[in-house]
């Protein structure tokens, strides 16, 4: 397990707001789900344990009815619309994009439409019209198109902007070190960024913070710091874990 150590400067801030009488409001995205995979199991397992809601970001055309029915007794869960195969279309130079401005608009949004009415089928009681861009990554010009397909927000990473043309419900905190040994990142760094939004929340952004997390590639430091965090907010009265829905106008 973590060093629980590493862990104090979280039980500290969160002893703050509870002085202070206040909660922190956090929420938890888990990306990339298309079937049943025992890493699956495991995140599933740790959401149930803490009784912590987890937001799954399916990716449509690959998914079908055995996710479906995998998923059909988590109460806890939301699933939205990942983007639509997750595949890349920016030149090998540039960044990572599905929903970038590579291809034309109409085509990019008819896969939108389709990844909303497939998943809307598939999870009539699950399911929110949110919209997690592959690689948190989308042109701008698709966002004043987006409703009219059934999208009611849209969530990628870091603070959300203001007089966006549609609701953003962002991510904050990514346990992965894309960049480095593509596993866990140290729990003492993610804690810090953790606890940074916590004093920027304090400081009177009343913005979510979202944990962002991505099961099949978890190696033990990123299962370790799920189930840690997960184990010490239970314990802690200042923080209320959110259903995604709640955030949606």
């Amino acid at each position: 397990m973590s060093d629980r150590a590493i862990w104090q400067p979280l039980r500290d801030e969160l002893q703050r707001w509870a002085d202070a009488g206040r909660r922190a409001t956090l929420w938890f995205r888990d990306d990339d789900a298309i079937e049943p995979t025992a890493a699956l199991d495991r995140l599933l397992a740790l959401s149930d344990r803490y009784a912590v809601p987890t937001t799954l970001a399916v990716i449509p055309a690959y998914t079908g009815e055995p996710l479906a029915m995998r998923l059909a007794s988590q109460k806890a869960l939301t699933v939205t619309v990942h983007g639509w195969t997750h595949h890349n279309y920016a030149p090998d130079e540039t960044k990572k994009q599905e929903l970038g401005p590579h291809r034309p608009q109409a085509i990019i949004l008819d896969e939108l439409r389709r990844g909303v009415d497939k998943l809307k089928a598939l999870y009539p009681s699950q399911f929110a019209p949110i919209l997690v861009p592959p690689w948190n990554r989308i042109d701008k010009a698709l966002l004043p198109e987006l409703a009219a397909f059934g999208y009611g927000a849209v969530s990628v990473y870091g603070l959300a902007k203001p007089d966006q043309p549609i609701a953003l419900i962002n991510t904050h905190v990514d346990i992965m070190d894309w960049h480095g040994t593509h596993g866990g990142r140290p729990h003492g760094e993610l804690v810090g960024y953790l606890v940074r939004e916590l004093q920027n929340r304090f400081d009177g952004n009343n913005e979510p913070i979202g944990i962002l997390t991505h099961h099949l590639v978890h190696d033990a430091l990123a299962w370790d710091f799920i189930a840690t965090l997960f184990e010490e907010t239970a314990a802690q009265t200042a923080v209320d874990w959110r259903h995604v829905g709640a955030f949606m106008g």
